[in-house]
């Protein structure tokens, strides 16, 4: 999941460097999304872990 929000986030990068607005801005919401998911699944891991 992390390795997506990664992938996501330098083609948001490289959009905006080339200006491609609409891509770049869609990019790093998918980043943005993939990264929380992330944060949320990595956290309940580690409580199921730890329980």
């Amino acid at each position: 999941m992390l390795k997506w929000a990664l992938i996501f986030l330098v083609v948001a990068i490289v959009a905006a460097i080339l200006g491609f607005g609409g891509i770049a801005g869609t990019a790093s919401w998918i980043a943005q999304v993939l990264f929380v998911v992330f944060l949320i699944l990595a956290i309940v891991a580690f409580v199921r872990r730890n329980v």
